[in-house]
C-alpha cells in the first residue's frame, strides 16, 4: 500500500470516527444540530488533521459551532483515539467547509445565465 493510499484511508477513517464522537458524545449548547464532518486531511507527519466541518445555519451558528468544537478538540481527539489506533493521534484543528454554500452560488449564476439567455429574443440581423 502506498504512502497515499494510506494517508487516504486514514482521512476516511477519521471522518467516520469524529463525526461519530461529535454526535454521540460532544454536548456543548452552542454547537448547532446540522453539523456534518465533510472531510478530513491530515499532514504527512500525522500529527495534525484539519476537520473540514459543514454547518446548516445562519453565519452567527456556523461560527459558534466551529468554537465550540475547536475549544471541545482535545475531548474530541482523546475520545476517537479510543475507536482508531495510532502511535500519536493527531491534534485537530476545525475549519468551516463553505463548499457547499460555493456549489449553490455557482449553482444560482449558472440558472441566471440560462433565464438571461432564454429571455433575450434572437436576432434576426446577425449572421
Amino acid at each position: 500500500m502506498t504512502t497515499k493510499q494510506r494517508v487516504d484511508r486514514l482521512n476516511s477513517l477519521l471522518k467516520e470516527v469524529i463525526s461519530e464522537v461529535i454526535q454521540r458524545d460532544v454536548r456543548n449548547p452552542h454547537l448547532g444540530k446540522f453539523i456534518t464532518v465533510t472531510r478530513v486531511g491530515i499532514s504527512k507527519d500525522l500529527h495534525h488533521a484539519k476537520v473540514f466541518i459543514s454547518v446548516i445555519g445562519t453565519d452567527q451558528e456556523r461560527e459558534e459551532s466551529i468554537k465550540a468544537l475547536q475549544s471541545a478538540a482535545g475531548f474530541i481527539a482523546v475520545n476517537a483515539s479510543k475507536k482508531v489506533v495510532l502511535r500519536y493521534f493527531p491534534e485537530l484543528v476545525f475549519k468551516l467547509d463553505d463548499s457547499v454554500d460555493k456549489h449553490m452560488r455557482i449553482e444560482t449564476l449558472l440558472g441566471e445565465i440560462a433565464a438571461e439567455r432564454e429571455s433575450r429574443e434572437p436576432d434576426d440581423n446577425v449572421i
